[in-house]
């Protein structure tokens, strides 16, 4: 990549924008100044004061051709562009629009409210000192005039070239014009008995406004027609501060658009906004996937596409790796991801189902979003036999320890990469027996059980783990003779809740750590949970089997079914339960993650228990679904019969 750092004058910038040889890539968004920044910068070039670089990159790079589109204003340029704009799209766009052609702009004012403005400028103050020149350039209504008193009054008319005579006020299209002096030589004409003053001003506001502002430079960077989509990519991210960070997926698309092989056959561009459409239908049809990003997408279709290349250079020494990095997707060519996106889309399908399959129901309970992606492609790469008993059990092994060995909250390219590689063959020596090694995923989990007692919020991905491994065994809500799944989750808005109260917790001192933990925690219909209300499960147990008609037996086998031992809830024996059912959630994610959970609680003397970790200091959920509005207790407990509830409601 070269470059040079050239400097322009703003009516060569302007001519260029106006002829096409300007143009902006198709990767950059729309024009949005307001009509303050624009009067801003205005200002900036009357008194000749910077308004920063910008960056141009020349065409007739064959590997990059980013389909191009004309500045925002200009009608019509059929020529193909000299230079890109890929930095100062705002300003140069913004003075385009002032100071050529009618000078209207289509801005919003500070309350983003759409309106059309032309720029004036006060001749006399342009040549005053700073504040004059700030109050000098003038941002006015389209056509010219200038309301008050809600519309009924004219404050200011300068919609003919005789009333901008009279005010002295110059359309700063005529400053920017090819004769602005004509312009000045009808307002010093215009008044007879004003002619020697306006003559004189005339006179300095040619020295100092009209060579001031035609000799005005605006520096440059150059990029050369070698420099590569990547360095693009990662110069415009670094230079373009003041706007939006530039989307990869929108740099792609001006890529794609503008493949010539694509145009040729098809006889239009390739619109990847139009793909992305069709995963969004996807994702439409199931809610659990509703975090998936765009850039997942494409990260998923570049695992999948950079696979191919590598597999298609096995044994030469030239194999490219596996990759899901920002720079490499940028990479990708449109033959690629037309052989592979499509796969990706039905590959959400099946993650969709699969998620259900584990008890995760919508998009708030997925544990890591970003774990979908390599889902999605180890659907694609193992296909049907994905769901072969023996290859399914270890992929849901792999999934479960990704997440309750929380492994993807960072560095998850490389990780995607590892997993694209190593978990298919792993996943299929479960058919035949053959000794493959375990993926990485697999061999980095590791679980401490004093983890289980720092989990206490959704914002752990183990912690929503739990939660879905507790429905996995099909329990039933405590009143309601429902199996949680996912007919019964949304309609008895299932949610998790604590086994003993927290209003129980704080009278008996429980420790903070010990209550709000996900050992403490249940997934129970939001009924269910009020109808507890904040008492001993000594108390509410026998009031649920007195609401419900359930003798003590039944009730236990469904109390078990959540892996609660009955006669320890009756008792209402709060650290008994807690160890017992801690050993419990411990045997699940044993079960889960097809390996040992490293033990590493023990008690003092006293009884309280220690682990390696430094337990946390407590923080309170953003949600807590304990937390059910006083209006929602008073119906649900008068639909249910029973008296209002005093104090807490929570269970």
């Amino acid at each position: 990549m070269g470059f040079q750092t050239p400097q322009y004058r703003i009516a060569t910038l302007l001519e260029w924008a106006g002829s096409g040889k300007l143009q902006l890539p198709d990767f950059q968004r729309e024009y949005r100044w307001s009509d303050d920044r624009i009067r801003e910068l205005l200002v900036t070039i009357l008194r000749g004061h910077p308004m920063g670089v910008i960056m141009l990159l020349q065409s007739g790079n064959e590997r990059v051709r980013f389909k191009p589109k004309t500045v925002t204003g200009v009608e019509s340029a059929t020529r193909e562009p000299d230079y890109l704009l890929l930095d100062g799209q705002q300003r140069v766009t913004s003075m385009y629009q002032a100071l050529t052609g009618d000078g209207v702009v289509t801005t919003v004012d500070a309350k983003n409210k759409r309106l059309t403005r032309r720029y004036f400028l006060d001749v006399v103050k342009a040549t005053g000192d700073s504040q004059d020149q700030d109050e000098a350039v003038r941002s006015l209504p389209a056509d010219g005039v200038k309301l008050e008193n809600f519309g009924r009054d004219v404050e200011l008319d300068v919609s003919s070239v005789e009333k901008q005579y009279e005010h002295g006020l110059m359309p700063l299209t005529e400053l920017f014009g090819a004769n602005p002096m004509g312009w000045l030589l009808g307002y010093m004409n215009a008044d007879p008995t004003q002619m020697a003053v306006r003559a004189e001003l005339l006179t300095r506001f040619s020295q100092q406004v009209v060579t001031q502002v035609s000799a005005y430079e605006i520096p440059a960077i150059e990029l050369d027609s070698s420099t590569t989509k990547e360095a693009v990519a990662t110069v415009f991210e670094k230079v373009n501060t003041g706007g939006l960070p530039l989307d990869t997926f929108e740099l792609l698309t001006a890529t794609f658009a503008g493949d010539p092989g694509y145009f040729a056959a098809h006889g239009e561009d390739f619109r990847l906004g139009e793909d992305w459409k069709l995963v969004q239908d996807v994702l439409a049809r199931h809610p659990v996937l509703g975090e998936f990003s765009r850039l997942d997408y494409l990260g998923a279709v570049s695992l999948l596409a950079s696979r191919a290349r590598r597999l298609s250079h096995a044994g030469d020494g030239r194999a490219p790796a596996v990759t899901a990095r920002r720079i490499d997707i940028l990479r990708l060519e449109l033959e690629e991801f037309l052989t592979w996106a499509p796969q990706v889309r039905e590959a959400l399908e099946w993650v969709a189902r699969f998620y259900s399959s584990q008890h995760i129901h919508t998009s708030y309970d997925v544990p890591y979003r970003t774990q979908t992606i390599p889902l999605a492609v180890l659907r694609v790469v193992l296909d049907h036999q994905i769901d072969i008993v023996t290859v399914r059990q270890r992929i849901r092994q792999w999934y479960w320890c990704g997440v309750l060995g929380e492994l993807y909250g960072s560095t998850t390219e490389t990780r995607f990469a590892r997993d694209t590689e190593q978990v298919p063959d792993w996943a299929l020596a479960a058919m035949d027996g053959r000794a493959v090694d375990d993926p990485v995923t697999v061999k980095d989990a590791g679980l401490f059980e004093s983890r289980l007692v720092s989990l206490r919020t959704r914002g752990s991905a183990a912690y929503k783990g739990f939660y879905a491994l507790l429905m996995s065994g099909g329990p039933k809500d405590w009143m309601y003779d429902q199996e949680i799944g996912q007919a019964s989750y949304l309609d008895l808005q299932i949610d998790i809740h604590h086994v003993f109260p927290r209003d129980w917790c704080l009278k008996n001192e429980i420790e903070p750590d010990l209550r709000e933990s996900i050992v403490n925690k249940t997934p129970l219909a939001k009924k269910t949970n009020i109808f507890l209300r904040g008492e001993s499960p000594a108390r509410y147990l026998p009031r649920l089997e007195a609401k419900t008609g359930l003798d003590s037996e039944a009730l236990d086998a469904t109390l078990r079914g959540h892996l609660v031992d009955p006669s320890l809830l009756r008792a209402a024996d709060f650290h008994a339960f807690f160890e017992a059912r801690r050993n419990a959630l411990i045997a699940l994610a044993e079960s889960a993650m097809g390996k040992a959970v490293f033990r590493d609680i023990r008690r003092d003397t006293a009884g309280a228990l220690h682990g390696d970790e430094e337990p946390a200091a407590y923080e309170a959920e953003e949600y807590d679904a304990d937390e059910d509005s006083a209006e929602d207790v008073e119906t649900v407990l008068a639909e249910l019969g029973e008296p209002t509830a005093e104090g807490s409601t929570e269970g």
